[in-house]
């Protein structure tokens, strides 16, 4: 059993893996993301509508605040930053409303759209609920679709989280199209939708946007679940790297997984 850090011993973690701190992620790419939500490009809206202007200086301002990016908006090029306090306090967040999902032993769907990347800690995550007695829901298996790119995707649960599958691997996805299905065939069966959602990208924010609680994790080039939490559509958006190797998520979700109750 990996040890739970200290939030000191966390933070530490962050800023050496670059999950936080000064990440990868380059400036350009971040300024460029925070632009095209403004202009409401269907692809990096993660299937949310907002009730904001949420200009492209607002997006920057709000990720300023709420990631730690570099406030100024005449730093154009280079690296940028996550602030590492931001990520424990949301990881904290978060793991207080998997706590009470875990006591109240929910109605859960788990999924990701980084399986090489966050999908380590959603897999801790449906493992640790499941053991608590919560039930890892598993609609619309084999639905499929063709992507932004004309791709065919399908939805694929492993381990009790889902994401998309191409067939022969799995796959990164923005879409929301997935939770979309997901809902859907809840519905049509006459079923509840879940009481709680742990994903990201898409699956998080069309949750969202269908009212089901959601908490996710997000990159500081993906505004949107961000955008989402400051308008009460998303219930905590974690800031955080969500591609760097997956064995340095480990202490993440060591650390977010504490704050389950003892069986």
């Amino acid at each position: 059993m990996t040890a739970v850090p200290t939030r000191a011993e966390l933070r530490e973690h962050l800023i050496a893996t670059r999950i936080a701190g000064s990440v990868a992620t380059p400036r350009e790419n971040n300024l460029g993301n925070f632009r095209k939500l403004s202009d409401r490009e269907p692809l990096y809206l993660f299937g949310l509508t907002f009730d904001g202007a949420w200009t492209a200086a607002d997006v920057l301002a709000l990720m300023a605040d709420r990631v730690g990016v570099n406030p100024d908006p005449a730093y154009t090029q280079g690296g940028d930053t996550i602030d590492p306090d931001a990520t424990v306090d949301r990881l904290d967040a978060m793991g207080q409303r998997i706590a009470t999902a875990a006591r109240r032993r929910e109605r859960v769907l788990v999924c990701t759209g980084h399986p090489a990347g966050v999908g380590a800690i959603h897999a801790e995550v449906a493992r640790a609920l499941a053991d608590h007695g919560c039930e890892l829901l598993t609609p619309a298996e084999g639905w499929s679709h063709r992507n932004e790119d004309g791709r065919h995707r399908e939805l694929r649960y492993i381990g009790g989280v889902g994401m998309v599958s191409s067939g022969a691997g799995l796959n990164h996805t923005h879409s929301p199209a997935p939770m979309e299905a997901i809902l859907k065939a809840l519905a049509d069966a006459g079923a509840e939708p879940p009481d709680l959602v742990v994903g990201d990208h898409g699956w998080a924010g069309a949750a969202g946007a269908a009212g089901v609680e959601s908490v996710g994790f997000a990159d500081c080039n993906d505004p949107a679940l961000f955008v989402g939490e400051a308008e009460g559509r998303v219930l905590v958006a974690v800031p955080l790297d969500d591609n760097v190797l997956p064995h340095h998520y480990t202490p993440l979700a060591a650390y977010l997984l504490a704050h389950l109750p003892s069986r």
